[in-house]
């Protein structure tokens, strides 16, 4: 087992990590907006404290309701050609959590660019 394997054993709320995925320590904004009905939505911003191929932790503004749906948004850290920012937009299920601090299970995910105000100037 690797180094970085051993440092994420300790997982959320001081249980065992046994997920079967790498997490990566990676530290950006996200803004979340959990759907409780149709015409109920509850909205926060946050940040990221870890990425995986299957799920995302990231720090709350309050408890989230686990099993419902969240709508995330963040910021992604590398350029597209490395010029364009990107926007990583997922939906997914809170799987866990706690006051400060939400696992969501990643169903769907894509990424959009961002505008920015010099590529809006060059128009």
């Amino acid at each position: 087992m690797s180094e970085s394997t051993h440092q994420e054993s300790a997982g959320f709320g001081g249980l065992s990590d046994r997920r079967g995925t790498s997490r990566f320590p990676v530290r950006e904004d996200v803004r979340y907006t959990v759907v409780h009905s149709r015409a109920l939505k509850t909205s926060g911003t946050g940040k990221t404290l870890n990425f995986g191929s299957g799920g995302l932790l990231f720090t709350t503004e309050d408890r989230l309701p686990v099993g419902r749906t969240v709508e995330l948004s963040v910021t992604w850290p590398a350029l597209l050609e490395g010029k364009c920012p990107l926007q990583f937009v997922a939906t997914g299920r809170v799987v866990r959590s706690e006051n400060n601090r939400a696992a969501v299970k990643i169903e769907r995910y894509e990424f959009r660019t961002r505008g920015t105000a010099s590529a809006a100037a060059a128009t």
